[in-house]
């Protein structure tokens, strides 16, 4: 995380983060219902919204070391963006929030929610929309580090072996902190989301591990030539498939 980013602790315990908070918990919420039962990893600054479920599931809290000049929540472990201090396939979800859009290391931090995801685990990304509003106004931490267009978000993650499985919206109201639009914010994430999805300010994308994508394709066999003497007075050609068989295979001398 880039340390740029800077007032999440304000921002949240302010009426408009709060709102945030409330909108976007719901859409993590309607996308992952059961996951308080998993074993779940909340990375960048996801501590507001890993208090939506109840279960007996593993929780962690992670954040990169440049967001500690923000003031990490109690009980989070510190760590760079592409070295995660976790053992390989040891989590069923990860919940990536204020993290992709800040990372200096975008690539490297997707590589290791692969790497400590197990084979059927999920991961949720939480970006601000490109689009949207709220990528626009900087007294917000949704203004700040780089947003993305849902295309750039879906390369992304097919890069680093991830399968995108489910997409939502959130944050339509405008980001002002008045009580006229704040008192109103439920009515307006339900009418974006049904008649201007694509301009939400931020989207929420569900990915799966693609495990097939980790395995090569091997290609169409090489044409190739290879003679190989041997003790004898012999000489073999071995062809590859698809060549042609020799006119005339060598003879013994007498």
């Amino acid at each position: 995380m880039s340390a740029e980013v800077h007032g999440l602790t304000e921002f949240y315990a302010g009426p408009l983060g709060r709102a945030a908070e409330r909108m976007i918990g719901a859409r993590i919420a309607y996308l992952w219902p059961d996951a308080g039962r998993r074993d779940l990893l909340g990375l960048g600054w996801a501590a507001p919204y890993m208090n939506l479920w109840s279960g007996h599931g593993r929780r962690i809290l992670v954040t990169p070391q440049s967001a500690a000049l923000n003031g990490a929540a109690a009980g989070t472990a510190l760590a760079e963006d592409a070295r995660l201090p976790l053992p390989d396939t040891c989590l069923d979800r990860i919940l990536l929030v204020h993290a992709l859009e800040t990372s200096d290391a975008a690539s490297g931090l997707l590589r290791e929610c692969w790497r400590v995801l197990r084979h059927d685990g999920r991961l949720l990304v939480v970006v601000p929309n490109r689009l949207g509003v709220w990528a626009h106004f900087d007294h917000t931490p949704f203004g700040q580090g780089r947003p993305y267009s849902r295309g750039q978000v879906s390369r992304l993650l097919e890069q680093r072996l991830f399968r995108v499985a489910r997409r939502e919206a959130a944050l339509f109201v405008p980001p002002f902190p008045w009580r006229v639009l704040l008192g109103g914010a439920g009515l307006w994430d339900r009418m974006g989301r049904r008649l201007v999805r694509r301009l939400a300010g931020v989207m929420l994308i569900e990915a799966e591990k693609d495990l097939l994508a980790a395995v090569p394709v091997s290609g169409a066999p090489a044409r190739r030539r290879v003679t190989a003497p041997l003790p004898s007075n012999y000489a073999v050609s071995v062809f590859g498939p698809g060549s042609q068989r020799p006119a005339a295979s060598s003879r013994a001398r007498a």
